[in-house]
């Protein structure tokens, strides 16, 4: 029987950021720039491609600037990049990215673990950054990313109202989106059918993006709550690489082979070609011998049923 199609989602690449940060193994930049071709040959349109920190907190990722200049010549490609702070924005506004995404928890203790500074404290940084970009004259979005919103492994439990009230502040000091992430993997589907239902009536289309860690199997499931509210657009890892060096027990991203497969089948054009992504999938399994890939889809392969022409019908 055929499927009736849903609209569009979006998956946004962030492997080359939240994967890479939470790995031993320093991945050559002609690898992570290889690893950006071929997923954007794959069809992904959307990459979070490295963050501006320090290098000598998180050499990981030092290559940031260069991996913007090559996204960016990649027609259509929407290039993301993280910034912990006002001096990490600049570097973000002067490479030419085209949002970057501030991370602001919702728990106290792990936004002084993380980036040194309370929740509150990073609404200040935030309308700072809002101030850089526009005496700039750029253009770039600025992203409030709502971390821990669904608990952590430091303090515990988290608010919906204290993750509603840091959105409602973001938004109010200059935040072009927001989103939220389950950093922790403590998210259940009805908890996120909650708080993002919440969060789509407080901040409209605005709240645009959702997070979801697989620690304990349910980040697909957390998806498919996400989609049943209205959000379409999903942050996810190839090969479910990734973690937070300051959430003990934050491991694994939703696998973007996986969550690609789940929409395409559900009917949701998403424009990715998945058995180029799996190819990918296992060139980067190969670079990163030794550290620990997670997901299903590549263990079992696409089944009979499935049609490729459904997701490709529009690239």
């Amino acid at each position: 029987m055929q499927k009736i199609p849903r609209g569009k989602a979006v998956i946004n690449e962030v492997g080359l950021r939240d994967g890479l940060q939470s790995i031993n193994l320093i991945l050559p930049t002609d690898k992570k720039l290889e690893w950006i071709h071929d997923a954007y040959e794959a069809g992904m349109r959307e990459m979070e491609v490295g963050s501006f920190v320090p290098p000598k907190l998180m050499p990981q990722l030092a290559d940031t600037a260069e991996l913007v200049a090559y996204a960016k010549t990649l027609p259509e490609l929407f290039v993301s990049v993280l910034v912990p702070n006002l001096k990490g924005a600049e570097r973000a506004i002067a490479s030419g990215a085209d949002l970057m995404i501030l991370p602001i928890s919702a728990s106290h203790e792990h936004s002084l673990a993380n980036v040194r500074k309370s929740p509150d404290e990073m609404i200040t940084e935030l309308a700072r950054i809002k101030e850089a970009k526009e005496a700039a004259g750029s253009g770039i979005l600025i992203e409030a990313g709502i971390g821990t919103a669904f608990g952590c492994t430091l303090q515990g439990n988290v608010e919906n109202s204290e993750v509603l009230r840091l959105m409602k502040a973001a938004l109010e000091v200059g935040a072009d989106r927001v989103s939220m992430a389950d950093t922790v993997g403590y998210a259940d589907p009805a908890m996120v059918r909650d708080l993002f239902g919440q969060a789509v009536e407080l901040a409209g289309d605005k709240c645009w993006r959702a997070h979801f860690h697989d620690t304990r199997g349910l980040a697909l499931a957390n998806a498919y709550a996400a989609l049943e509210v209205g959000i379409t657009r999903f942050d996810a890892s190839l090969a479910g690489i990734g973690g937070c060096p300051h959430a003990p027990g934050a491991s694994g991203n939703v696998a973007s082979e996986d969550l690609a497969f789940m929409l395409s089948s559900m009917g949701y054009e998403t424009k990715v070609d998945i058995t180029k992504l799996l190819t990918l999938r296992q060139k980067l399994a190969n670079w990163l011998k030794g550290e620990q890939v997670h997901g299903t889809l590549w263990k079992a392969g696409l089944p009979k049923t499935f049609h490729s022409k459904r997701q490709l019908a529009d690239v």
